[in-house]
């Protein structure tokens, strides 16, 4: 029988296309066994999945992805096993959902200014409840015929050196890893690939319990450097699809990027030594 463990995922409740239920249904149709929606500063679909997952017979690790700023750089944080009636993460979460819509507002008065006719409503069509980010901006774009795909909206617009960009305001590394351990979770840096390695030696002195090894973005070498690390800092590994759905054109990595049972037992074990 299949067994696979997918502990990075996205639902509509952050820049995800599906439901906490619509993904469920295809994570039993990829043979995944145990799943973790990591939306971003959002944990509005845990339960909803929850209740859900029980009929496949899917487990539901509760998980969140934190934006974090390192040497003026964004860092993605997952965080495992959290308490997700934990007071502090509800603040934190309140917080940021504030701040993303202002955030939000600022970028589309950037695109009216340059001539864009896009309004907040035409977002908010996609975000909805969700915690609302640049995929939600680039859904509008395309629905009003502003620009032709997904990609497009990133390169000319919304992008990180685009003339609509606007930055995310960030907790530390060390406050994130702090609330995450305050909440009962494991915190792991998410694809490491994206950021130097002087950025992840930082963040393994922070005290980070461990580092996404498996990830669409790594290459095999990549992979097996990063567990090279996890075994020399005695850190634990995780992995995931990262799966989004839809316009993310990542429907073959649901399934196909998974951790290892012993790797995900490690963490179980670690969360029962905390909580000793």
């Amino acid at each position: 029988m299949s067994f696979k463990i997918d502990l990075h995922t996205h639902t509509h409740y952050s820049d995800g296309i599906y439901s906490p239920v619509e993904l469920v249904k295809k994570a039993y149709q990829r043979g995944i066994s145990i799943l973790s929606i990591t939306d971003h500063d959002s944990i509005n679909g845990i339960k909803e999945a929850r209740t859900c997952a029980r009929e496949f017979g899917i487990e539901i690790i509760t998980g969140l992805e934190i934006s974090t700023d390192l040497d003026d750089k964004e860092i993605h944080l997952l965080a495992y096993f959290i308490d997700i009636d934990n007071e502090e993460l509800l603040k934190y979460l309140s917080f940021f959902r504030d701040e993303r819509m202002h955030r939000a507002k600022r970028m589309v008065e950037k695109l009216r200014n340059l001539g864009l006719k896009i309004t907040m409503d035409d977002v908010m069509v996609h975000a909805q409840n969700c915690a609302i980010g640049r995929p939600h901006i680039a859904y509008a774009m395309i629905e009003l015929g502003l620009i032709k795909n997904y990609n497009e909206a990133f390169e000319k617009y919304i992008g990180d050196y685009g003339p609509a960009f606007e930055r995310k305001i960030h907790i530390s590394p060390q406050s994130a890893l702090k609330l995450i351990s305050d909440a009962g979770g494991l915190s792991f840096v998410a694809h490491p690939g994206y950021m130097k390695e002087n950025l992840l030696s930082s963040l393994i002195k922070a005290g980070i319990d461990g580092i996404e090894c498996v990830h669409p973005s790594h290459s095999e070498n990549q992979t097996q450097f990063y567990r090279g690390i996890v075994n020399q800092y005695c850190l634990l590994e995780s992995g995931g699809s990262d799966y989004h759905g839809g316009k993310k054109m990542d429907e073959e990595s649901l399934g196909r990027y998974t951790l290892g049972q012993n790797q995900f037992e490690a963490m179980k074990n670690m969360i029962q030594k905390n909580n000793s």
